[in-house]
């Protein structure tokens, strides 16, 4: 290689590197929006702040925000192929938007061994799920249930004080299916800590 070559090279690797670096900025810059879409779109987790867009709907003043009850229902269900009962310990509650609410859900094992499942949440109507935010909740991760085990399965969650005016009742709605992965490794894992007869 000549050296008029050696410094033309050189100068080729430092613009790549600094596009390189670029990238590296630009990618770390687009993950909090990509985080907070993944949130908001894909787990229903509305993350605090929201995204900037401006809201649909009547929003409302601040003697109106205070005196505005929204009605909350409850519904529960299981997937056929898992033999849990689940439901709501109440099906509705009048909350107040802006303030921390606490319901109870409980669920039984009905089968012969022990089972994980997990909770897929939704909230209707869909515009309302944007204001509706779970602060902690039993779908966040697997339940395990042994067999014969009851449980209350608490959600903690805020209606929006910008929750449109004309929405006056939502619907908090859980359906239970089998984690067929996590049950089949926790099956795996008791037999063989299962004791083993002598010979």
């Amino acid at each position: 290689m000549s050296e008029a070559q050696a410094p033309a090279k050189r100068g080729a690797g430092w613009l790549k590197l600094a596009g390189v670096a670029l990238a590296a900025f630009a990618f770390t810059f687009s993950l909090v929006p990509l985080y907070r879409i993944a949130c908001e779109k894909v787990f229903g987790i509305r993350l605090e702040g929201g995204t900037g867009q401006a809201r649909a709907g009547t929003v409302a003043t601040a003697a109106e925000r205070k005196s505005r009850t929204v009605t909350v229902q409850f519904d529960g269900g299981v997937n056929s192929k898992l033999p849990w009962a689940f439901e709501p310990e109440q099906l509705t509650m009048e909350v107040v938007p802006g303030e921390l609410n606490e319901a109870l859900y409980f669920a039984r094992n009905d089968g012969d061994r022990a089972i994980v499942g997990s909770a897929v949440p939704s909230v209707a109507p869909a515009r309302a799920s944007g204001h509706f935010t779970k602060t902690e909740c039993f779908c966040f991760t697997a339940q395990t249930l042994q067999p014969g085990e009851k449980r209350d399965m608490p959600v903690r969650f805020i209606v929006d004080p910008d929750l449109p005016g004309d929405v006056k009742t939502i619907t908090l709605s859980y359906t239970f299916f089998k984690n067929e992965d996590l049950t089949a490794r926790l099956g795996a894992a008791q037999v063989s800590n299962a004791p083993h007869a002598a010979p």
